[in-house]
């Protein structure tokens, strides 16, 4: 991993906008091979995606699916937070979450976010 080098990717959109929905893996994937370390922050609609059975369904023209995108940034190392009070509205329980998916408050994002190198948000 690049010396102290992290990058926090925050996505606010969900499967009804597939591209603005995948985009954020490609570039938390990228990082994660250039030995960046990267947590992504689910938040607003992007809760969605951590639910169980969503990212299969997403798909982006001229992207790889979300399905994959998803696994290499897992199996890179990288982390998956989920807004907790984004959850709350959406009906959603931390058992419907994918595995590898982290419920988290705003004081986690926050410690996150300013301990990062970089953080992009979509």
């Amino acid at each position: 991993m690049a010396i102290g080098e992290k990058l926090v990717v925050v996505v606010t959109h969900g499967p009804h906008e597939p591209e603005l929905a995948t985009i954020p893996f490609v570039m938390a994937g990228a990082a994660l091979a250039s030995d960046v370390a990267v947590v992504v922050a689910l938040q607003a609609d992007g809760v969605d995606l951590a639910r169980t059975g969503v990212v299969e369904t997403v798909a982006a023209l001229g992207f790889p699916p979300l399905t994959k995108l998803l696994a290499d940034v897992l199996a890179l190392g990288g982390q998956l937070l989920v807004c907790s009070p984004c959850l709350k509205p959406r009906d959603i329980v931390p058992t419907d979450l994918i595995e590898g998916a982290e419920v988290v408050a705003a004081g986690r994002l926050i410690a996150e976010i300013t301990s990062a190198t970089n953080t992009l948000t979509y």
